[in-house]
């Protein structure tokens, strides 16, 4: 039997910004195995960066606003069919400004109550945690 073993996980931060009782959502750009996919802001943290730091960073990067990290909600595993492992920590965080300026790798920004959230237009990784806030 010649299993290869499981690639490592990558740590990802994803940003939980409020705006009263609506969440921010962004799009990643068409193509790919999850192109056009809805998922929450943030990125990879990189080697030696804490989620916090990781999490200002790539905000700044995608959307180009200052933004400050808050506490962890919640760390979830996902293993997704084309071959990416991840860990995501999900991250409350502010934001300086709601005047984004968003990179290529966003592709539209929106602002939703969990209940009005399609879970089925959201990246694999994030479904659990956007039903745990009230998404059907």
């Amino acid at each position: 039997m010649n299993e290869r073993p499981a690639l490592p996980r990558m740590r990802v931060v994803a940003a939980v910004v409020w705006d009263g009782p609506r969440l921010l959502m962004t799009q990643r750009p068409p193509g790919g195995p999850v192109g056009l996919s809805w998922e929450f802001p943030g990125g990879k943290v990189e080697a030696g960066e804490s989620p916090g730091a990781a999490l200002v960073r790539e905000l700044r990067e995608e959307l180009g606003v200052g933004a400050t990290a808050h506490e962890t909600l919640a760390v979830h595993a996902h293993d997704y069919a084309h071959g990416t492992r991840v860990e995501l920590v999900f991250i409350r965080c502010t934001l300086e400004s709601f005047a984004f300026t968003p990179d290529e790798s966003v592709h539209a920004v929106r602002w939703l109550e969990p209940r009005d959230v399609d879970v089925n237009d959201v990246l694999e990784g994030d479904r659990a945690f956007v039903r745990g806030l009230g998404a059907p």
